[in-house]
């Protein structure tokens, strides 16, 4: 009777375990939602399973949703089997609230309590150090060699370093560790996967797509592999654009693949969106947004799906609500690109009169958005050059300056120059109008502007010249004559050729420098006149003020 009792408890605790290895299996193939299931039903039959609960919280981590995690974290910490892995995911939290301290002593006190060979502690919290929203990946290297110094040949101790050191932006390092991982053990095919993961970012996207039909070859059915493909193929049309349309359809085809092969909870859907945003696939974007939106208890990230699908696909009103209701939601994790959208969305919306006028609260506001979004991500700054240009070249030059000036001012910034080049000419415009108002203050905001790009690229005359148009409208004329001088002796000192293929600009020039000279040194102002007509023996202009001269 003994016997038979031990026999069926041995058989029991076998089942709980290979259920265990089968929620692992389920994790690591992305396939989540049968993961939770698998753990659910272990915890069910027997709660003291602290291993499950802790897996199942980390699920729930990579699934974005903290405060389910620390339910499961929080009712394993009791449990009487491993219930102090459960400490390692509430560190997390700990780590992803940036309490460091806390984070360490819960860590300490796992490790404090790990007897002589155990090393699997080690991998789990060197995984909390890389998972964290704020990643510590010298801390996760540290840790895994402590494991490493107890089981240098087990399979998750080679795969985490290997993680670690590509996360450490440690390539080479990288690489040995993925290729012992699937040495000790060909079944941890992620590590082969990893293997092509590091050609990719090494750009070798030909050899990156060989490394992955590798792991299909063997495995057909494993997900993760179809979506690094997507992100291969995505990767390439961008460096490559003569290959975008050709590589983006694989990528899109890749990732649907992926998506058959895991599930299509909530999470997974999310994630399959951000993907279609890289893509710039915004119709499906909004078919998807739109299925989503159906299931119950949405998560509130689905209107920044709403907010950009109606944004690229000509629908400003709903853009505009979407967007407005998913940034002023406090629960909301609001990122760069939410407000960029937001504030393109309010500039669409602020076009008027054939888009000819802008509504000036509108462009305030969505000035306003793109402060915002280089606050979360200095990087988006990037994006005032594109969305400035656009409104530059439909000639709404006052808002196209709103734009710019954000990141004209920046010196670091990769489009400094060609941003204040761009600024400068489009508050010269903007004075220049039928009717416009000529606005000084701004005007000597194009100067400085104009300014700064002469400084960094001397040999750029378009902005000398245009800053001498500046300062005339200013009515300064003696820098405005300064200006037209620097220009004409900028150009001429490029050779004959130069000054030819310019020749209507010497003409302002000289004109406008002639004018300058007229009330003062009538000697030099003829002497620049005599220059246009040399140039231009018909000039009116010229020719007028020459006689006009004479009779003073």
């Amino acid at each position: 009777m003994k016997f038979l009792t031990f026999v069926l408890l041995l058989t029991g605790f076998l089942a709980k375990a290979q259920d265990v290895d089968q929620a692992n299996k389920a994790i690591d193939a992305e396939q989540y939602e049968k993961a939770k299931g698998l753990l659910k039903s272990i915890i069910k039959a027997k709660p003291d399973n602290g291993r499950a609960t802790f897996l199942l919280g980390n699920i729930y981590l990579t699934q974005n949703m903290p405060d389910s995690a620390k339910i499961y974290f929080n009712k394993g910490l009791t449990a009487k089997e491993e219930g102090k892995l459960n400490s390692i995911g509430l560190g997390q939290l700990d780590l992803d609230a940036k309490n460091i301290s806390a984070a360490k002593a819960k860590f300490d006190a796992v490790i404090y309590d790990m007897r002589r060979r155990d090393f699997e502690e080690y991998i789990f919290i060197a995984r909390a150090y890389m998972n964290s929203e704020n990643p510590d990946y010298k801390k996760a290297i540290e840790l895994l060699n402590l494991a490493k110094e107890k089981n240098a040949n087990d399979p998750q101790v080679q795969l985490a370093l290997g993680d670690a050191y590509y996360g450490n932006k440690d390539q080479n390092n990288a690489y040995v560790a993925y290729r012992n991982a699937y040495q000790a053990d060909n079944s941890v095919i992620r590590a082969k996967m990893q293997l092509g993961v590091l050609l990719k970012g090494a750009k070798a996207y030909t050899e990156a797509v060989k490394a992955y039909n590798e792991v299909i070859a063997l495995n057909p059915n494993y997900g993760p592999v179809y979506r690094e493909l997507a992100e291969t193929y995505y990767l390439w049309g961008n460096n490559e654009p003569n290959t975008y349309k050709e590589n983006i359809k694989k990528a899109l085809a890749f990732y649907e693949k992926y998506m058959t092969l895991t599930d299509y909870s909530l999470t997974s859907r999310m994630r399959h969106a951000d993907f279609l945003i890289l893509a710039k696939d915004f119709k499906a974007l909004e078919v998807e947004a739109n299925k989503m939106k159906e299931i119950a208890g949405v998560n509130p990230r689905i209107l920044r799906y709403l907010g950009y699908s109606a944004y690229e696909n000509g629908n400003v009103d709903s853009a505009l609500k979407a967007l407005n209701d998913y940034t002023s939601n406090p629960s909301s994790k609001v990122i760069a690109l939410d407000y960029l959208f937001l504030g393109k969305a309010k500039l669409k919306k602020g076009m008027t009169e054939g888009a000819k006028v802008m509504d000036s609260l509108q462009v305030e506001s969505a000035v306003q958005d793109f402060k915002k979004a280089i606050q979360i991500d200095p990087l988006a700054e990037m994006n005032m050059n594109e969305i400035g240009k656009d409104l530059y070249e439909a000639k709404l030059f006052g808002a196209a300056a709103s734009v710019f000036e954000i990141s004209a001012n920046n010196p670091e910034s990769k489009n400094f120059l060609i941003d204040n080049f761009y600024l400068g000419n489009s508050i010269y415009y903007n004075n220049t109008f039928q009717g416009a108002k000529v606005d000084k203050a701004m005007l000597q905001k194009a100067d400085t502007a104009f300014g700064n790009v002469i400084t960094a690229s001397p040999g750029t005359f378009d902005a000398i010249i245009f800053r001498a148009r500046t300062n005339k409208l200013m009515e300064n004329d003696e820098m405005m004559a300064k200006y037209y001088q620097e220009y004409v002796d900028a150009v001429t000192a490029k050779g004959p050729e130069e000054v030819t293929k310019n020749k209507a600009k010497f003409i302002e020039a000289y004109n406008n420098i002639a004018s300058h000279y007229a009330n003062f040194d009538k000697i030099k102002a003829k002497e620049y006149l005599n220059k246009t007509l040399a140039l231009d023996p018909e000039n009116a202009y010229a020719l007028e003020a020459i006689k006009l001269i004479g009779k003073k």
